[in-house]
């Protein structure tokens, strides 16, 4: 790679980072503190808000973009002719899953497409997406040599540094993340650790190869699915027996090296969606991958077991379900953050929904026009006056803690609580 190190240098270094959502602001905003950084995105009206200083996920505070516009120079576009003379690109667009929950890489090929028509000689293309291995050299690259005329290894080079952004995390915010990187050969490897290495403040662990990076992502979603659908059995075990999973959780962590988890509603963009690229990627090699199977198909069944749990002491308590008046608090995947991306609580609310439609879901995070768009569902914003039948706390957001949430349900109404977190005294029942 001699001509590539005179023609990329680290003083040279011009970056485009190809998709602005979740994990390509933040990066692309942390990178224009050390180089010239151009965001590139589809969505006309995500743009606009940016380059006056809004981010609508919430992830990049609104002082520090307009810092990074006024005084990094930072620049979002979705003109392709803006990022032409780039040679540093970075991929961070989603990896969704379709209906059948097979992966779904048309957003990746699109981008790669983009990058094609743009890259030169010399140039350098980064994926941050997560994807089971080997698709970045066996389904990008091609996309790019196709578009561009031009051959991977010889004019231009790839690298691989999985994404680790955590919605609404403030503190594992991505300048503290350290990060895995590889390259397509030793010396890209090298350049590519040195960019990412000089915006991030606890480094970074360089993968031998981009099939080995791209690998120690998927199973770091894949493990945690895995260990939170153990804790979700667990619970419907122990719910059965009359017993409190919190209780036995508390007890047994006080062993040295016992993994402290809770069962809960596994949604949101990463650890819901992850693990079907390496299933399905599994089975092309003839592996036939049964604990991630069995752990994606519990967990997905978490929000049918909460309305089912809830039905049931509603019945105990002599509370007719047919027309009952229920209040889910939260709609996001997670608490403390606007995004809404596969999250579970659909699930609560379509289960009930065949018993009842004077079903009220509150959120004071959650985009209204946004879930009314992706999931067909109204919600508010403000905290409804009035009594129900049935309360159920499904999102930690800080707000709802300091809510009188046993009043919302009045002396005969049910209160469950999904996260865990209310007092004993306040609830009927927790997963």
């Amino acid at each position: 790679m001699n001509e590539t190190s005179q023609s990329v240098s680290m003083n040279k270094i011009r970056i485009a980072v190809i998709g602005l959502g979740y994990v390509g602001l933040p990066l692309a905003r942390l990178f224009s503190t050390k180089f010239p950084t151009i965001g590139f995105d589809l969505n006309s009206q995500r743009v606009s808000a940016l380059m006056e200083g809004h981010d609508a996920t919430l992830e990049v505070d609104n002082a520090l973009l307009q810092e990074a516009i006024e005084k990094n120079g930072f620049v979002c576009t979705t003109n392709i002719d803006d990022i032409r003379n780039c040679n540093f690109y970075i991929v961070a667009v989603p990896t969704p899953v379709d209906v059948n929950n097979r992966p779904d890489l048309r957003p990746l090929i699109g981008a790669s497409e983009t990058v094609g028509k743009v890259i030169s000689d010399g140039d350098i293309v980064v994926y941050e997406s997560t994807v089971y291995p080997g698709v970045t050299e066996e389904e990008c690259i091609p996309v790019i040599e196709r578009v561009s005329g031009k051959r991977y290894g010889r004019d231009f080079f790839a690298g691989y540094s999985p994404e680790r952004i955590n919605p609404g995390d403030k503190l594992h915010t991505v300048e503290k993340i350290k990060k895995v990187t590889s390259g397509s050969t030793p010396e890209v490897a090298d350049l590519v650790d040195q960019v990412y290495n000089a915006v991030l403040q606890n480094g970074t662990h360089k993968a031998p190869s981009i099939r080995v990076a791209e690998a120690s992502k998927i199973i770091e979603n894949a493990q945690r699915d895995v260990n939170i659908a153990f804790m979700n059995e667990l619970a419907k075990i122990f719910g059965a027996m009359g017993i409190d999973t919190h209780d036995v959780i508390e007890a047994a962590s006080s062993k040295w090296n016992f993994i402290k988890l809770s069962p809960g509603l596994v949604g949101g963009h990463c650890i819901s969606v992850d693990p079907y690229y390496l299933i399905q990627k599994a089975q092309v090699y003839g592996v036939m991958p049964r604990v991630m199977v069995s752990a994606r198909r519990l967990n997905d069944g978490m929000g049918d077991y909460v309305a089912q749990q809830v039905i049931r002491l509603m019945n105990l308590r002599g509370i007719l379900v047919k027309d009952a008046r229920m209040l889910i608090l939260g709609v996001t995947f997670k608490e403390n953050c606007p995004d809404i991306r596969n999250t579970k609580v659909v699930d609560i609310y379509h289960t009930l929904q065949e018993y009842t439609n004077r079903i009220t879901i509150f959120d004071p995070w959650a985009n209204a026009e946004r879930v009314e768009r992706e999931y067909g569902i109204t919600i508010t914003r403000k905290l409804p006056q009035e009594r129900f039948d049935a309360v159920i706390l499904a999102v930690a957001h800080d707000e709802f803690l300091s809510l009188d949430i046993r009043q919302l349900a009045g002396e005969k109404g049910v209160v469950y609580d999904v996260k865990g977190i209310l007092p004993r005294e306040v609830i009927d029942g927790r997963l």
